[in-house]
Parts: structure tokens; sequence; C-alpha cells
């Protein structure tokens, strides 16, 4: 006896007598269809933000930071020094990424990508901010905005595969990752940072609401929210450079605590990982869409 003979037909309108791959199927289109809506809407209004914007041309004063002390003989002593715990959070967690997925809570090979980007990305910037701070000019900055960049861009991506989809996420992060080095183009060749600041902010909007939309797949899920705050604080710190070394009574600028916030998240996500273990309602959820795929 064949199975298929026995199901009833599951395209179009559902009827009260329809079969459990009817209704799952019905499900998986319903649920594919709110993805597309949502990545299709997020892209959408990235584009419009881009053209509504008037063009932000480069300012030397992006390189007068609030704090620039010289220490030691250390220009810029604590922009400087403040980079490091970017390499001591994120050397452990790039090392146990290269060790596979018996270290971390890693269950797919696209997310251990995602992963191994974001740690490298923070050892990079660990250097590359330090560098910088040395002596802050145009030909310097690249070589601190593109490892964070490429690690916030991971994160993200990281997310869209945990919670969405494997094949999304992993497209996520190849547009992404294409766009990071448009941007820098854009800026060196046509003077225009829209890209570059657009790049920098939609990460501040997708990652809280995919927190808040999306189930997740892995157990200790808070740990998403704990460093998803810090790295909403650091934003806040990096823009509020002034204003946060005048309120702490010029002790601390805003950039430097924007280093040691970005150093927490990583932190926080690495104990994240060395800790939690797939749900099993969402496994098997995620098993019954493949099956159904399967039948379709």
């Amino acid at each position: 006896m064949h199975l298929t003979a026995d199901l009833p037909p599951h395209r179009g309108r559902l009827g009260p007598g329809a079969g459990p791959i009817a209704l799952a199927s019905a499900l998986l289109r319903s649920e594919n269809r709110r993805r597309r809506a949502l990545a299709g809407g997020a892209v959408l209004a990235s584009a419009l933000l881009l053209v509504a914007t008037p063009r932000l041309r480069h300012s030397p004063a992006l390189h007068l930071f609030a704090d620039m002390r010289n220490l030691l003989g250390v220009p810029n002593t604590l922009n400087v020094l403040t980079a490091y715990p970017l390499l001591l959070a994120g050397v452990p967690g790039l090392i146990l990424c290269l060790c596979g997925s018996g270290c971390f809570g890693v269950s797919l090979r696209w997310e251990a990508l995602g992963w191994f980007l974001f740690y490298a990305g923070n050892v990079a910037a660990a250097f590359g901010s330090a560098y910088y701070h040395l002596k802050p000019d145009d030909d310097r900055l690249i070589w601190d905005r593109l490892p964070m960049m490429i690690s916030s861009s991971s994160l993200l991506s990281i997310l869209v595969i945990e919670r969405v989809d494997e094949r999304v996420g992993l497209s996520c992060l190849i547009s992404l990752l294409s766009l990071i080095l448009v941007s820098s183009a854009c800026e060196r060749v046509l003077d225009d940072m829209r890209l570059w600041v657009i790049l920098n902010f939609v990460p501040c909007i997708v990652i809280p609401a995919m927190l808040f939309l999306f189930p997740p797949k892995y157990t200790h899920s808070r740990f998403w929210f704990l460093a998803t705050g810090f790295y909403l604080l650091a934003r806040f710190e990096g823009l509020a450079d002034r204003k946060v070394y005048s309120v702490n009574r010029y002790f601390i600028s805003g950039h430097s605590l924007e280093h040691l916030c970005f150093a927490m998240v990583t932190l926080i996500l690495t104990v994240m990982l060395s800790f939690r273990n797939i749900k099993i309602a969402r496994y098997l959820h995620e098993q019954m869409f493949k099956m159904v795929e399967v039948f379709e």
C-alpha cells in the first residue's frame, strides 16, 4: 500500500479533513512567506534610507576623539589600550571554533563559518584599532573599521542562520560582506559615508527585532539579550564620546568604553556557546518541516 495514496491533497485551501502533512505544509508555506516578507521589508527600508539621506562627506573631525591624552609616551593611550580586551576575548573563541563543534554549541556548517568570522573580526579589530589610534588618519581608518564591520555583520548573519534559515543566513553573510567592501570603496573614491553608516545602523535594529520575533534554536538564549544590550550600549558610547568623557569627569572616554563593551559582547557570547544545546522542541519542529518538503 502506498502512503501517498491515502494522503489528502495539500495544495490550496485546506478543508476540515486535512491530514497532518497538509497542515504542516500549509504552516511551512505561511512561515516561509513571513520570512520573505520580513527580509524584503528590511532590504527595502535600507534602500529607501540610502536614497533618502543626503550625501555624507568624510570630515577630518572624525579623527578627533574626546580623550587624546599621551600617557607613558603612547599617543591616545586609553583608546589604544582598550582595544586589546577584544584580543583577550576573541582568541579563546577563535581557538574553540577551530576545534570544531565539539567545543561549541554549533550544529550547522555555515553557522560555524559565521562564528569564525565573528571571532576573527574581533582579533583583527584589536590590532587594527590600536594601529589606527596610534596615529588617527584617513589611511589607517580602514584598519579600525573593517574588522568591526565584519564582526557585526557576521553576528547578524549568525542570528539569521540560527533563527530563520541556513541558506538565507548564508546569503545575508555574503551580501553584507560584499556591501562592506562597496562601502569602503564609496568612502575612499566617492567621499560618501552613507552606506557605511547604514551598515552600522542596521544590526542595531535587526538583531533586537529578531530576538523577539523568532524563536531560539538553542538553550541559554537569554545570553543573546545580554550581549545585544552591551552591543547597543557600545554604539551609544561611541556616538556620545565627549559627553560620556565629561560625565565621568574626564576619567575615560565614550570611545574607550565602546571598545570594552564590544569585548564584553564577545565574552558573553563565548560563555553562551560553551553551555548551550539544541532545544528538542525546535529540533523536532525543523525535522517535521524537512519531512514535509520531502513529501512535496
